[in-house]
């Protein structure tokens, strides 16, 4: 046996580069299709390793979680943007920080966040008429901007401030798409790509401190947390000074900033990921779900009537959207076809065996969703849609992570149960009002921090 994976030839001077560059998506399946479980890469200064078995990514993101670690690309863009948010920060400075936000993410203030929801959803579909054309992807942004802010920050937005934040997003997410020329060129040299970040940053650092300027001073009155009338949503334990107080995310980090457990550096970080994070992905996943739904009827149908049955009574709750069992297979099956994140990065801490080969410590490990939940290895017919797959029986005929959507193992993604709690009352609240069908090309995909269209998304309203 071979001690080195196979893996595609490249460039002299880019290596893979380009080809990733071109096409990530068709790059990474004919990798994957060629060359099995373990492919060599040349992506850039280091060795990268593509992993397309769920049994390895199982023992990468859960198993063997300790011997892995958030890689560092030496990217100052990300640290720019991210800094030591919880997505790329690692050690006791990621467990520290997942600690303290906890408690914004308990499944039961979760649970109390269902109004928010609604009423976002309510109030963004109120101005929609019969016959308008929409960019949806765009819409959808802007309500979960709004969704986001209030369920986190415990403030409200303006109409001004989610437009500049939704202007500033094309910006940095350029940065991120894969360009093999980049390593050529250092972060500090003013290119017009580079001017146009940093300005970007600076937005969108401005628009996040006017948002914690209105916040401060009611982070310690129990009657401003979104997540209901007690202030809290989910109580601390017997004797915990914050037990009653409001547990949306900016309060415990504002909080945590007063006893010196947190700087304005760790703030920043924490709030940026979390604006990001935490709007786009749910917009990406809905915007693929209406997508697919317009290209195929009799699922739309099914999902609408669900919608109904789940508004007869007013706007929808999370009781309501756990009875949504069908829109959940939906959900499931849009991100299988089309997920937001498509691909994660680990490094080993010390040499490591996968599929037979040894992986050295140092080295970038690609977990790839869009890889391993196209595979025909794990599914029947991967291209189609067919969201009976995830009915028990059939769910159950495959390896756990033949799907994970939201990563897995201890650093799984902490807004899982926010993120479907909201897409399924968002789905509610559009369905039982309107069919929306698809009316742009193709559908094409950019890959950057997350997958995004590579165009508009026009969806023409109808009412039903």
């Amino acid at each position: 046996m071979s001690v080195t994976p196979p893996g595609p030839m490249g460039d002299p001077l880019f290596g893979n580069g380009r080809q990733f560059a071109d096409d990530p998506f068709g790059f990474l399946r004919a990798c994957a299709d060629s060359y099995g479980d373990v492919v060599r890469l040349d992506l850039g200064p280091r060795e990268t390793y593509l992993l397309t078995n769920p049994t390895d990514v199982e023992r990468v993101l859960v198993a063997d979680a300790e011997r892995y670690r958030k890689p560092q690309f030496g990217d100052d863009a990300m640290d720019a943007l991210l800094g030591d948010g919880l997505l790329m920060s690692d050690g006791e400075t990621w467990q520290r920080q997942r600690k303290l936000a906890n408690p914004a993410f308990h499944n039961r203030r979760i649970g109390a966040l269902d109004g928010v929801m609604a009423d976002h959803a309510e109030s963004h579909v109120a101005d929609w008429q019969d016959g308008d054309v929409v960019d949806l992807q765009l819409e959808l942004a802007r309500l979960t901007v709004k969704i986001i802010v209030t369920a986190m920050f415990g403030a409200d937005v303006t109409d001004e401030e989610v437009k500049t934040v939704q202007e500033n997003l094309e910006p940095l997410g350029a940065r991120f798409e894969p360009d093999p020329r980049r390593y050529l060129i250092p972060d500090w040299v003013p290119t017009r790509e580079n001017r146009e970040f940093d300005a970007a940053i600076d937005t969108l650092e401005s628009v996040i401190d006017d948002i914690v300027a209105r916040r401060r001073g009611t982070e310690r009155d129990p009657s401003v947390d979104p997540a209901g009338p007690d202030g809290t949503g989910v109580r601390g334990p017997p004797g915990d000074p914050d037990a009653d107080l409001p547990m949306d995310l900016l309060s415990v980090l504002l909080r945590a900033r007063d006893r010196g457990e947190q700087t304005d550096e760790n703030l920043r970080d924490e709030l940026v990921t979390m604006l990001l994070a935490g709007h786009d992905t749910t917009a990406l996943a809905l915007t693929y779900a209406f997508y697919l739904l317009s290209n195929h009827p009799e699922a739309r149908e099914r999902v609408e009537r669900e919608a109904i049955e789940a508004t007869t009574d007013g706007l929808p709750t999370a009781a309501d959207a756990r009875g949504m069992e069908y829109t959940e297979r939906v959900l499931n099956e849009s991100m299988r076809l089309y997920p937001p994140v498509y691909t994660l990065f680990r490094e080993p801490k010390l040499d490591v065996k996968l599929g037979g080969y040894r992986i050295p410590e140092g080295s970038a490990l690609m977990v790839s969703q869009w890889v391993v939940h196209r595979s025909e290895r794990w599914y029947d017919d991967p291209e189609a849609f067919d969201p009976d797959r995830w009915t028990p029986e059939r769910r159950s005929q495959r390896p756990r992570f033949a799907f994970f959507p939201f990563g897995g193992g201890p650093r799984h993604c902490i807004g899982k149960a926010l993120s479907l709690l909201e897409a399924k009352v968002i789905l509610a609240t559009v369905c039982s009002r309107f069919e929306l069908d698809y009316e742009g090309p193709d559908l094409s995909l950019r890959g950057s921090l997350t997958m995004h269209p590579n165009h508009p998304v026009p969806m023409r309203i109808r009412e039903r």
